[in-house]
């Protein structure tokens, strides 16, 4: 089955309370809906936040009535429904990671086995969603905060191919980073996604692009040209911004 991915640069139920746009278009994609009543099962994944409490009940509050929801806490597997975290997440129709440390994300999901549940469940046709780490986690790198000053993450999932930079306009300093991390090919190329704005993915290929505000953009971030040499000698290659059709969901 295609692996179907929805990575959030910002926005959702933690970033806009009031605008559901995106939250509702991340429902949109679950067209199995197993849960009672034709809703959807999602279960949120906090790892990023370690498990915040306040962060997992925003979740409830926000999708209640809307879908069949849960939460997957590592942090406590005793209470995991069902006490089977593989049966559990293979169980849902969409998957949604919350915001974070990538780092700590991805070295817990490991150490559990997490990754490899959710690759299986995404081969088998439930949806992965995320913001910010949750959008970070499924590509090959991304730019992140996870230690302190903006740096490199090269060991991500893989899921999707590249990079990925979230919240693009929303923190000064993720584009420059991004730009220069790109340019002097510490990172591959990749996507960058601005706050209330979401790349949709469908077997490792970028469908659409949506966002939950109109001003919302999203970019192919790639290296362009030849190298040039500057004084120092060292390579200076040309990295462009080649902006991604977005479509406003209001």
């Amino acid at each position: 089955m295609t692996v179907t991915i929805l990575a959030m640069g910002g926005g959702g139920f933690s970033m806009e309370p009031d605008n559901p746009l995106l939250d509702d278009f991340a429902l949109s994609l679950a067209t199995r809906r197993r849960g009672a009543g034709g809703l959807p099962r999602v279960c949120f994944v906090p790892t990023a936040s370690g498990d915040s409490e306040t962060y997992q009940d925003q979740f409830r509050e926000a999708f209640t009535g809307r879908a069949e929801v849960s939460t997957l806490s590592l942090f406590r597997l005793g209470e995991v429904p069902g006490g089977d975290v593989r049966e559990h997440v293979l169980a849902q129709d969409v998957v949604y990671v919350g915001g974070g440390s990538t780092a700590n994300l991805l070295a817990l999901w490991r150490l559990h086995g997490l990754d490899e549940v959710l690759r299986e469940a995404a081969e088998a046709g439930t949806v992965l969603a995320g913001v910010s780490a949750g959008m970070n986690c499924w590509f090959e790198a991304s730019v992140t905060d996870s230690f302190g000053p903006m740096a490199p993450l090269t060991d991500g999932l893989g899921l999707l191919t590249g990079s990925a930079c979230p919240h693009y306009d929303g923190e000064p300093e993720r584009r420059p980073t991004y730009l220069d991390l790109v340019g002097t090919k510490r990172l591959p190329s990749g996507y960058a996604a601005d706050d209330g704005c979401a790349l949709l993915f469908r077997g490792g290929e970028l469908v659409e692009a949506v966002a939950s505000r109109p001003e919302a953009r999203a970019y192919r971030v790639h290296l362009s040209g030849d190298a040039l040499d500057v004084e120092d000698g060292m390579e200076a290659p040309d990295v462009a911004e080649s902006p991604v059709e977005v479509r406003f969901l209001g």
